[in-house]
């Protein structure tokens, strides 16, 4: 049991016993004591004063005074006003310490048959393009996501939404049929998504140029929109795809399957997964049929030109285009249909979208549809709603070519951590066989780590360079910690390794070393509750930070007193293993050795 526990449940005896007052012990939470004052723990005692009748300092004493007397953990207190400062007795630090080594998982809570399913989507690229920087925020923070909350006790089901079907798609097959000369991956030396990303930009370039000539021949912007033969070429192409056109669904499967096996090398390098892919083009469809069934309810109305719209004004928003008078589909229709698959698939107890925050007015209005076509989980469902990552040099744009292409990204990281490594200090003792690897991992770990330490919710400048500094608030350092603290375990004798039954009484050093250590539960706890990677990722910074504090200032291997140091190696193990659990939380791996 962990010591906020412990003076929670005693705090609450103590209400009953002085005051004659239940209190929720839940509900009394003691937060560290403020580095400028004497303690561990501090409880504000002010919600009791309506029990006591009594002054902040007058209650604060009696329960103080109590908890001394009858809690073991509790050797001493000081008031300062309303706040209780507590401080623990020393040798509880070490037991604290030898509990959570014992336990194999802690800070995971298990996850068992009557466990809620959470469906987390991310990913969702576009099939005109190679995943890009942005793609690879939202997938390490939903996969990210999905570790999280399965930690929290919940079965997690990882899906993907492919956008494969559209004008976009069209613009990228019109231009290989164009410019293409019947060019495949394997004879372009390419991976596919980069291949039919090229045909996509090619075609910008070509209608850009098509546009400035017909503006010169006299024509507006907005005419010469209209009347672009390449655009009206990528509009018929798609009327023929929706209208099941053999050729041009022959090209689109042939197509499309190139960038599939591009994004499966991608996803596999970047170590994240799915356990359900669905597809644009199967789901549009059923979401047509969804709201023609809201329409015959009344939940949705027709317009005289056959559209079909939602009313959303009684819920203070506007009214919205779910079907156009020639009876395509929008976006919207298209995310119907993927939740009634999903419904149909799986028991979803919460749904969560790990989308880009320039889509928040787009969930708010799904919302309410799924609600009130009579999905359970509709109202609740969760936007994941994240920031943009820009680069030292703007904003990226796929038609222009001017992204951040995923693959080049991983390639970048990886060769810096190479440059970085010829320093002569760094991966001393790294067989050449596994420095590759090990390379691989320092590169990506750096990668993840930069992006998932900030709050998801704020837009973010990416910079290569910074976030693989082996110094600071960066992956490398932790995994450096992590390493060092390996083979700190590796020299020691196996006879140590296993925990003195003997109390210690630790350094103060050490205890803020252990405090740190039981907030990891806390920590998993809140970052399932808020939705935040940023709490794991800086939770891990600060605990390696406090550990290379300690391994500053105390002699291990060298100790002399035989269960001290058996103490301070148990301490370094279970250090060893909440980073390395943290950071499993990230999606990152890391080296045993560095």
């Amino acid at each position: 049991m962990s010591i906020e526990k412990i003076l929670s449940q005693a705090t609450a005896l103590a209400v009953k016993q002085l005051y004659g007052a239940d209190f929720d012990a839940e509900k009394i939470e003691p937060q560290p004591t403020r580095k400028e004052f004497e303690g561990n723990e501090t409880i504000v005692v002010f919600p009791f004063l309506r029990a006591s009748h009594k002054s902040p300092e007058a209650t604060a004493q009696e329960i103080g005074e109590f908890l001394v007397g009858n809690c073991p953990a509790v050797q001493k207190f000081n008031v300062i006003k309303g706040f209780l400062n507590i401080t623990i007795n020393p040798t509880y630090w070490s037991q604290v310490l030898y509990g959570i080594a014992g336990d194999a998982n802690y800070g995971f809570k298990p996850v068992t048959e009557s466990s809620p399913l959470v469906m987390i989507e991310y990913s969702s690229p576009n099939t005109n393009k190679p995943l890009h920087l942005g793609h690879v925020r939202n997938n390490l923070l939903g996969f990210s996501l999905s570790r999280i909350m399965e930690a929290n006790g919940n079965k997690v089901v990882k899906t993907n939404i492919v956008n494969d079907r559209g004008i976009h798609i069209c613009k990228s097959m019109l231009a290989w049929l164009k410019w293409g000369n019947g060019i495949t991956p394997e004879a372009a030396g390419k991976k596919g998504d980069h291949l039919i990303g090229d045909f996509y930009v090619l075609f910008d370039r070509h209608y850009k140029e098509e546009l400035k000539q017909l503006q010169q021949q006299g024509l507006s912007e907005e005419e010469a929109e209209k009347q672009s033969p390449l655009m009206k070429e990528a509009r018929e192409m798609l009327k023929k795809w929706e209208d099941g056109d053999e050729q041009v669904r022959q090209l689109w499967a042939m197509m499309n399957s190139w960038v599939y096996a591009g994004f499966d090398e991608t996803y596999k390098r970047l170590g994240v997964s799915f356990d359900k892919i669905y597809y644009e083009s199967q789901t549009y469809l059923e979401g047509k049929q969804k709201v023609l069934e809201g329409l015959e309810k009344g939940i949705f109305y027709r317009k005289d030109d056959g559209s079909v719209w939602a009313d959303l004004t009684d819920a203070g928003l506007d009214h919205k285009l779910l079907l156009r008078s020639d009876g395509t589909s929008v976006y919207m229709t298209q995310d119907i249909g993927t939740a009634k698959l999903r419904y149909q698939d799986f028991p979803i107890d919460k749904m969560i979208y790990v989308v880009g925050n320039e889509q928040n007015y787009h969930f708010q209005v799904l919302s309410l549809l799924l609600h009130r076509l009579g999905f359970k989980w509709g109202k609740d469902l969760i936007h994941f709603s994240y920031g943009m990552v820009e680069l030292p040099n703007g904003k990226m744009k796929s038609r222009e070519g001017t992204v951040v292409d995923a693959d080049d990204l991983m390639d970048e990281m990886i060769e810096t951590a190479r440059k970085m490594s010829d320093d002569p200090s760094r991966l001393v003792g790294v067989p050449d066989d596994e420095r590759a690897d090990v390379l691989r991992k320092i590169g990506l770990g750096a990668l993840k780590y930069f992006i998932l330490k900030v709050d998801p919710r704020k837009n973010m400048l990416f910079n290569p360079q910074e976030s693989i500094d082996f110094n600071g608030n960066t992956g490398p350092f932790i995994q450096y910690t992590y390493a060092r603290i390996r083979s700190v375990l590796r020299k020691a004798n196996p006879a140590d390794l296993t925990p003195t039954e003997q109390p210690i009484s630790p350094s103060d050093k050490e205890i803020a070393l252990i405090q740190r250590i039981a907030d990891f539960d806390a920590c998993v706890r809140d970052a399932g509750s808020t939705y935040s990677p940023a709490l794991v990722a800086n939770y891990v910074y600060d605990l390696a930070k406090e550990y290379n504090q300690f391994y500053h200032d105390h002699s291990i291997l060298r100790e002399e007193n035989d269960d001290l140091r058996r103490f301070r190696l148990c301490l370094s193990d279970v250090v060893s293993c909440l980073l390395k659990r943290g950071l499993w939380l990230l999606g990152i791996e890391v080296p045993e050795r560095m």
